[in-house]
């Protein structure tokens, strides 16, 4: 009797600790809280850290080339500035668009700066080291790679950037990014990838239009940000859910999007979204970004315990991995 009593309290533990390891971890731009974003370097460190996904931001460079970046500017990851001074346009910016993929691959990578040039985080890598900007297909590689040898499964989870900017650029973001996916057999539903993107309109025309058959994830924005011609407020409602899951498996909202940070107090959209039959990955987990007097202990517990969320995006992929095995 005891024996049976032993065995049954073992199967429980097992069973929970299987359904805890459910929620995803994303690598945030690979592992910018520890090395620059989105390099092969900082994406190597992800997945040693154990992460699920990791993430590749995709702009296209002059020549046609996806590369993996952040933003469609150069300015604050790269020394852009100094080696193409005459480069900028009108408005002061310098733009991945306006160069080839050989003079990307001359610029080093640094950590991430303001427009003034301090650092956002100024605790993170301080060296001077020559990181380079990657290609997308480079990463593909990289991860390919390590999963062969490590017998791993880590997912790919790129995002199209500013779809509608690129287009009126004459470049179709979209159709690059899926040509690529398909070149390395990633337009797969049952593969480890998601295609994320804040434009409402250019995810419909993934799927519909261009035949997509990945999984697709809507990124929430703020109206006021001016990140897409979509209205997220229509989007984060019951009605706008449930339309959404007819082309996407998913959504990424902002943190304070799930959580009223005056009141503490959830918002409904992860249950809204949960009833629709959408799974919820929130950015971005900042373990040296949190609000005065907030603990990483406590921001996880309320993604994972509390709201329940599917997922979160982070800077530190080992500091979700821990807190996930405990």
């Amino acid at each position: 009797m005891k024996q049976s009593i032993l065995s049954l309290s073992l199967c429980a533990m097992l069973v929970s600790q299987v359904s805890w390891a459910a929620p995803l971890v994303i690598a945030h731009r690979g592992a910018p809280g520890y090395l620059p974003e989105h390099t092969m370097e900082s994406t190597t460190l992800a997945f040693a850290q154990g992460a699920d996904f990791i993430e590749q931001d995709v702009v296209i460079s002059k020549d046609g080339v996806p590369v993996v970046l952040h933003d469609i500017h150069l300015d604050t990851v790269t020394d852009v500035a100094d080696k193409f001074p005459e480069r900028k346009r009108d408005d002061g910016r310098y733009y991945a668009l306006d160069f080839t993929l050989d003079e990307l691959k001359s610029l080093v990578v640094h950590e991430r700066s303001d427009l003034n040039g301090k650092p956002v985080f100024k605790n993170r890598y301080q060296g001077s080291a020559q990181f380079t900007i990657a290609t997308f297909e480079e990463q593909i590689e990289l991860i390919t790679e390590l999963n062969r040898q490590f017998n791993k499964h880590i997912g790919f989870y790129p995002e199209i950037k500013s779809p509608a900017w690129h287009r009126e650029q004459g470049v179709d973001i979209s159709q690059i990014v899926l040509t690529t996916l398909r070149k390395h057999d990633l337009d797969d539903a049952d593969k480890a990838i998601y295609v994320q993107c804040f434009d409402y309109a250019e995810l419909k025309r993934v799927r519909n239009e261009l035949g997509a058959k990945v999984k697709l994830i809507q990124l929430m924005a703020e109206n006021d940000w001016n990140e897409s011609p979509t209205d997220y407020d229509a989007l984060r409602t019951p009605a706008g859910l449930k339309a959404l899951a007819e082309v996407a498996q998913g959504i990424g909202p902002w943190i304070p999007q799930l959580i009223d940070m005056q009141t503490m107090q959830a918002t409904g959209l992860v249950k809204k979204a949960h009833a629709a039959g959408l799974d919820v990955h929130p950015y971005t987990f900042r373990q040296d970004a949190l609000p005065t007097g907030v603990t990483s202990q406590q921001t996880l517990d309320l993604l994972f315990k509390q709201l329940k969320v599917d997922g979160v995006f982070t800077d530190f992929t080992d500091t979700v991995v821990d807190y996930l095995h405990r």
